[in-house]
């Protein structure tokens, strides 16, 4: 299809290349074979008389031009999207959607399931993809790639739409045959233990409690550090050790494992949690449904 001298089948192209500065990963991600992709990166360096795509050492970047085009192509892609994907309303009983979601495993564990058995009852047609959070979150949900986030405030996006979903506090897990801890830890205690910790990503980032209790001038012995908040209670079971947990999580691993819960002996502010979408789903019938059930499911669940 062409819009003037533009063939519009070029812009889906022009996206995946803007995004991935690669052939090869434009290809892949179009599913076309690396010569098609390369004849239409040509076409468009012919159509915009700009290069696009250079070379700089052993990667590719975007030139000046290349830049000013990645979200005007992205918003173009997302209202096609949208608007071939309309429908006059919702009837979650019968009809089926699939939805995406970046979550952390603690989000994961304590929302998705009663979540679940929440749409199973009353949309028993919709189905879920659960990705982790990553270090590029934020990114796919701007560029529409991902239906919902549900992210610490402090970490959100402050140009997408969002509602609080629910907050938390912390607890301290210790294995319950830890003799050396009764039924409350003091700060001098809870300092002199080895400690397990969640960092994530490439780079490492500590969760919140950990950036807090840094800011507070409170060093941790980190003597183990995991990468997901569920092994957390886990890793303290058998040993001296403990960990700072969102409380939640450990009542949920304290039913299941020989642990114990324990007051925090720092006062660590309550992590306000959120729910955030992209804007050009506000006015999806299916998608407001959902965030108003994710509200409900919070409100019920997680007071």
């Amino acid at each position: 299809m062409r819009l003037g001298h533009f063939d519009l089948n070029l812009l889906v192209a022009l996206d995946a290349l803007l995004e991935t500065k690669s052939v090869t990963k434009a290809a892949d991600r179009l599913c076309i074979g690396a010569s098609a992709t390369s004849s239409a990166l040509g076409r468009l360096r012919e159509h915009y008389n700009d290069e696009l795509l250079h070379q700089i050492g052993r990667r590719m970047e975007l030139t000046p031009l290349a830049k000013t085009l990645v979200q005007p192509v992205r918003d173009i892609i997302l209202r096609t999207q949208r608007t071939v994907g309309a429908r006059p309303g919702f009837d979650p009983a019968s009809e089926g959607r699939h939805f995406v979601f970046n979550v952390s495993d603690y989000a994961g564990s304590v929302f998705i399931p009663p979540l679940l058995r929440h749409l199973q009852l009353h949309a028993p047609a919709i189905t879920l993809d659960l990705l982790g959070l990553g270090d590029n979150a934020l990114e796919r949900l701007e560029r529409g790639e991902v239906d919902f986030v549900i992210v610490p405030d402090r970490y959100g996006n402050e140009k997408l739409p969002s509602v609080p979903l629910f907050d938390e506090g912390y607890s301290c897990v210790v294995w319950r045959g830890n003799k050396l801890v009764g039924d409350a830890l003091s700060l001098e205690q809870y300092l002199s233990m080895g400690h397990v910790a969640a960092r994530f990503g490439d780079s490492r980032v500590v969760a919140f409690e950990g950036w807090y209790l840094q800011q507070c001038g409170i060093n941790r012995r980190v003597e183990v550090v995991a990468s997901t908040f569920n092994a957390l209670p886990q890793l303290v079971v058998g040993t001296t050790r403990v960990a700072t947990v969102h409380t939640r999580m450990a009542q949920l691993y304290a039913r299941r494992m020989p642990l114990k819960v324990l007051p925090l002996p720092v006062d660590i502010p309550r992590l306000q949690m959120l729910l955030q979408w992209h804007g050009i789903r506000d006015d999806d019938p299916a998608h407001a449904w959902m965030r108003e059930q994710m509200q409900h499911v919070a409100r019920v669940h997680c007071p």
